[in-house]
């Protein structure tokens, strides 16, 4: 019997350079997420000491700035992929 599967709507063909570039922004958010927990669990406990408060609004001003990097990241990304020619992502 011959073979007549069809690829799955869910089957994705990304070429090397697709994956390299996904790879590495997903290692920068990756990055940044770990960065937010530590500037948030820090201040958090930080906050616990009263003469410490002032340092532990400042890390939770500076978590929430790396919240404003995620989308940053994503867009680069994104971008990043579009300017890679199609001819490029299959092999």
């Amino acid at each position: 019997m011959p073979d007549t599967r069809i690829d799955s709507p869910l089957t994705l063909h990304l070429g090397r350079e697709e994956l390299v570039i996904r790879r590495r922004y997903e290692t920068l958010s990756i990055v940044n997420d770990f960065l937010i927990a530590i500037w948030f669990l820090a201040g958090s406990i930080l906050f616990l000491y009263p003469s410490m408060e002032r340092t532990a609004v400042w890390l939770f001003i500076i978590g929430s700035f790396q919240f404003l990097i995620r989308p940053t990241i994503r867009l680069a990304s994104h971008l990043h992929l579009q300017r890679v020619p199609p001819s490029h992502w299959e092999s």
